[in-house]
């Protein structure tokens, strides 16, 4: 469990055997972490399995590459890094599994004093679970949505998030995991099984 709270960030290096290894180069503070371990990596959560000197090896799963861009970086990319929550840590941002439920695509970026508003594309499948003010992490940063329509939804970047993430590299295009947030969607799971709403007709944001 994460908080969507970005503690540092690592450059992709590669990929290994046939992309099922993704490099990373990383902070001594994450490769000290003892192997087996999660870590949240751009949002998705992977294990570590492989530590050599400042890089930290990670497997990834068929699923990893069919649901999240972690199978299709560019060289050099930052990626956005979180260990995993403590039950003594303060829940800065909300509960974030690092289960990524699926890619949106950045469709605009709009500059606001020292911040950016981004507004982002989502596949119709994710719709129940955003609300206006709601919450959904983008690249595994906890994010508060600003304003939500039928098929996008914006947010405001506030400058140390540019600072201390990967957001401020984005680009009209640009593809970002998305996971909406647990608790709205074990509440539309329980609600659509007892028959109280209708499956994918809950909200219609015009």
């Amino acid at each position: 469990m994460f908080t969507g709270i970005i503690t540092s960030q690592g450059k992709f290096k590669g990929y290994r055997q046939q992309k099922s290894i993704l490099v990373i180069e990383v902070t001594r503070e994450i490769t000290e972490l003892p192997l087996g371990e999660s870590l949240a990596v751009d949002g998705v959560c992977l294990s570590l399995v492989k530590k050599e000197k400042n890089l930290a090896y990670f497997n990834l799963s068929r699923e990893t590459h069919e649901k999240t861009t972690l199978g299709k970086l560019a060289p050099g990319w930052l990626l956005n890094l979180e260990r995993p929550l403590q039950l003594d840590s303060f829940l800065s941002g909300h509960l974030v599994t690092g289960h990524v439920d699926a890619t949106g695509q950045v469709e605009r970026i709009i500059s606001r004093g020292g911040g950016k508003r981004i507004r982002i594309k989502y596949p119709p499948s994710l719709q129940p679970f955003f609300i206006p003010q709601g919450s959904v992490a983008v690249n595994g940063v906890s994010l508060t949505v600003a304003e939500l329509k039928k098929n996008y939804f914006e947010c405001e970047l506030i400058p140390i998030t540019l600072e201390k993430t990967n957001l401020g590299r984005l680009r009209p295009g640009h593809l970002v995991n998305l996971e909406c947030d647990i608790i709205g969607k074990y509440m539309y799971n329980l609600l659509s099984n007892l028959g109280i709403i209708s499956p994918q007709k809950r909200f219609n944001h015009d």
